[in-house]
């Protein structure tokens, strides 16, 4: 009933992800949309919209949107905004975070490398290929590999999550701040608007 007439492919997926079928303007206007409609007071949007950018930060691949539920109801912040809020994290974003947080994370810890898309990539594919072997053999005779797993969280995710902190505080806290006073002027227009077509005759 729900379903699609024509099941979408994988590659018009992927091109949606990074660029929208209305376009980027009409995705953005809108979130907007949905963010001004928000029935709750703007400090409660605000705080919905802190903890849902907040995790588009950390490397918590596949689970960002139960975190943002989470830690929204935890804080008494909007749901709905901070679910709204780790669309932050897409294609064209992602890779951008992970280098800054990447290099931020090696600078903090004093272990200076600097990490390029390839290095990351290689190094995904690397602990991957661990994860898949070990797998297997826990019900085999192979010896479990871990090199590219250990490789993979003192040059990768450790650094990572470390230098995800201040550039998602500073975010996280950037949209906060500027969520208050539009979300506030938004609603007081719809009300506004709501009161001028009840007084209408």
């Amino acid at each position: 009933m729900f379903k699609r007439a024509k099941p979408m492919t994988w590659g018009k997926w992927a091109r949606q992800q990074v660029y929208p079928k209305g376009g980027i303007k009409r995705a953005a206007a809108y979130l907007w949309h949905r963010l001004r409609r928000l029935p709750d007071p703007p400090h409660r949007i605000a705080r919905g919209v802190f903890v849902g950018t907040f995790v588009n930060f950390p490397p918590i691949f596949g689970i960002q949107m139960p975190a943002a539920v989470l830690l929204a109801w935890a804080l008494r912040g909007n749901v709905l905004a901070a679910v709204l809020g780790t669309l932050l994290s897409n294609p064209i974003t992602t890779p951008l975070i992970a280098l800054v947080s990447l290099n931020l994370g090696h600078w903090i810890l004093g272990t200076p490398e600097t990490i390029s898309l390839n290095a990351v990539f290689a190094a995904f594919a690397g602990a991957g290929q661990d994860l898949w072997h070990n797998m297997g053999a826990a019900f085999t005779q192979e010896t479990a590999h871990w090199d590219g797993l250990i490789l993979f969280w003192h040059q990768i995710y450790f650094p990572y999550l470390i230098g995800s902190i201040l550039p998602g505080l500073a975010t996280s806290a950037l949209f906060a701040w500027a969520t208050v006073p539009l979300v506030t002027a938004a609603q007081a227009l719809r009300r506004k608007r709501i009161l001028a077509r009840k007084s209408a005759p």
